[in-house]
C-alpha cells in the first residue's frame, strides 16, 4: 500500500511578507507590481474573498478591494524561505520531490513499520511551522492526485488523510475544477457538457471522455476515479539545462562574446518557460585558448525571465573574463530547476511585458527557437547553426504539460 504525502505552503509569498511585517496579518494583502500596470503575483485569503486572484491586473484588484495592502514583493526572500523548507524535508524524509517553489511530494511507503506515515507527516508539518514560522498544509493518501486534492481541501493551514479505498468517495462531491490539470478552458468545456461534479466523470465511460477530450480525457477520467500511478521523483539540485559553444577560431571580440552569451541565455530562458520551469542558479563557463577553463555561478531568486537572467549572466562573464586571452569556448548552465507557473518576475513586470513574453514564446513555438531574438544576441547567427540541445529539447523539458 502506497503512502504519498503532498505539502503546500499556504499563500507562500504573503506568509513570507507577514513574517517580516506582522501588521499584515489578517489584512487583505496583494503581492506584485505596485503600479496600475502591474499584475498580482499572489494574494491573501482575505483578498480572495473580493474575487481577486493571481495574474489579475493590479488596477482591477485595487478596484475590487480598495483597502488591500499592496506589497512589491522580494523574490530573493521567497527563494531563501523555500530552500529552508526544502532542507528540513530532505533531512526528515526518505524521498522528496520539489514540485515548485512552495509545493512538495514525499513517498512515505513502508514507513508504517517504523514510525507511521501519518505521525511522520504531522511531526514534519509541526517542525516546519516551528522552525520557519510559515503555515503549511498537507494531504496524505495512496497517490499524488488524491493527496494534492486533499491538501487543497485541508487549507488553510491544516491537514487531511484519505484512507485507502476511499479515494473515489472523497473526490465524488467535489467540482471537476478540483482535478489537477483541469484549467479554465477544460472546465468550461466540461460545464458545457453538463459536467460540474467529479462524480459525473466517475459515472462516464473512459471512451466517452477520450472522444470529447482526446488523450487528456483519459487522464482526467483516471484522476477523477482516484487512479494515479505516477512516482515521486526525488528532488535534486543537480537538474539543469545548459549550452556551450566552441569557436572554430579563438576570439577576443567582446561584442561577439556578449552577443552569443545573450542569445544562449535567451534561448535557455525560453526552454524554461516552455517546460514551465524556474531556475535558482546560473553558471557561466569560459575556456581560454590555452585550454584553461573557469566557471562562476550565482544563486538567484527563482525565475525564467530573460531580463533577469541575461544581465546576471553578463555580470558573471565580466567577472570571469580577466586574463585578456583569446577565448576558445563560452557556455552557460541553469540549475536548481523547479516547476513554476509564474514564468517571469511578476513583482517587476507590467501587463505589457507579460504580453510581450507570451507573444514572443508563441512565435518561437510556431516558427522555431531562433525566429525572434534580441538584437544584442543576433551575433549568434554568425557562427552557423546553433542549438543548445543538438536539435532536440532536453529530456527534462521535452514533455509539455499533460
Amino acid at each position: 500500500m502506497n503512502a504519498i504525502l503532498h505539502l503546500d505552503l499556504d499563500t507562500f509569498f504573503v506568509s513570507v511578507e507577514r513574517l517580516k511585517n506582522s501588521k499584515l496579518i489578517g489584512k487583505p494583502v496583494l503581492i506584485g507590481g505596485t503600479s496600475d500596470r502591474g499584475v498580482v503575483a499572489a494574494c491573501s485569503y482575505e483578498a480572495r474573498q473580493f474575487g481577486i486572484h493571481s495574474a489579475m491586473p493590479m488596477k482591477l484588484a485595487r478596484s475590487l478591494c480598495p483597502e488591500a495592502v499592496i506589497v512589491r514583493g522580494n523574490s530573493a526572500d521567497y527563494s531563501k524561505q523555500s530552500r529552508l523548507v526544502t532542507e528540513i524535508m530532505q533531512e526528515s524524509l526518505p524521498v522528496v520531490e520539489k514540485s515548485s517553489i512552495d509545493e512538495f511530494y514525499a513517498d512515505l511507503t513502508g514507513m508504517d513499520r517504523f514510525f507511521g506515515a501519518w505521525k511522520m507527516a504531522t511531526e514534519l508539518r509541526a517542525r516546519i511551522m516551528d522552525e520557519t514560522g510559515l503555515p503549511i498544509s498537507f494531504g496524505l493518501s495512496e497517490n499524488k492526485t488524491v493527496s494534492k486534492v486533499a491538501t487543497n481541501e485541508a487549507k488553510p493551514n491544516n491537514h487531511m488523510r484519505i484512507d485507502y479505498g476511499r479515494e473515489k468517495h472523497f473526490l465524488a462531491p467535489l467540482s471537476v475544477k478540483k482535478i489537477p490539470m483541469v484549467g479554465d478552458k477544460t472546465f468550461a468545456k466540461l460545464v458545457s457538457l453538463g459536467v460540474r461534479k467529479i462524480h459525473t466523470v466517475q459515472e462516464m465511460s473512459v471512451d466517452l471522455m477520450e472522444r470529447a477530450f482526446g488523450p487528456n480525457g483519459v487522464t482526467i477520467w483516471r484522476k477523477a476515479n482516484g487512479i494515479d500511478h505516477s512516482r515521486v521523483i526525488p528532488y535534486s539540485e543537480r537538474k539543469s539545462i545548459s549550452t556551450e559553444r566552441t569557436f572554430d577560431k579563438d576570439t577576443i571580440d567582446m561584442t561577439k562574446l556578449r552577443g552569443i552569451l545573450t542569445a544562449m541565455v535567451e534561448n535557455l530562458g525560453f526552454q524554461l518557460r516552455r517546460g514551465e520551469k524556474l531556475t535558482g542558479c546560473i553558471t557561466v563557463k569560459l575556456r581560454y585558448s590555452d585550454f584553461n577553463t573557469y566557471t562562476l555561478q550565482a544563486r538567484i531568486p527563482y525565475t525564467a525571465a530573460d531580463h533577469v537572467l541575461i544581465p546576471r549572466a553578463l555580470e558573471l562573464f565580466e567577472r570571469l573574463y580577466n586574463r585578456r586571452l583569446l577565448v576558445r569556448l563560452i557556455g552557460v548552465r541553469m540549475s536548481e530547476l523547479v516547476n513554476g507557473f509564474y514564468q517571469i518576475d511578476l513583482f517587476d513586470d507590467t501587463e505589457e511585458q507579460l504580453g510581450l513574453y507570451s507573444a514572443m514564446d508563441k512565435i518561437r513555438d510556431k516558427y522555431g527557437d531562433r525566429s525572434v531574438m534580441r538584437a544584442s544576441g543576433m551575433m549568434a547567427r554568425t557562427i552557423g547553426r546553433w542549438n543548445p540541445f543538438t536539435g532536440e529539447p532536453p529530456p527534462l523539458l521535452a514533455n509539455r504539460r499533460q
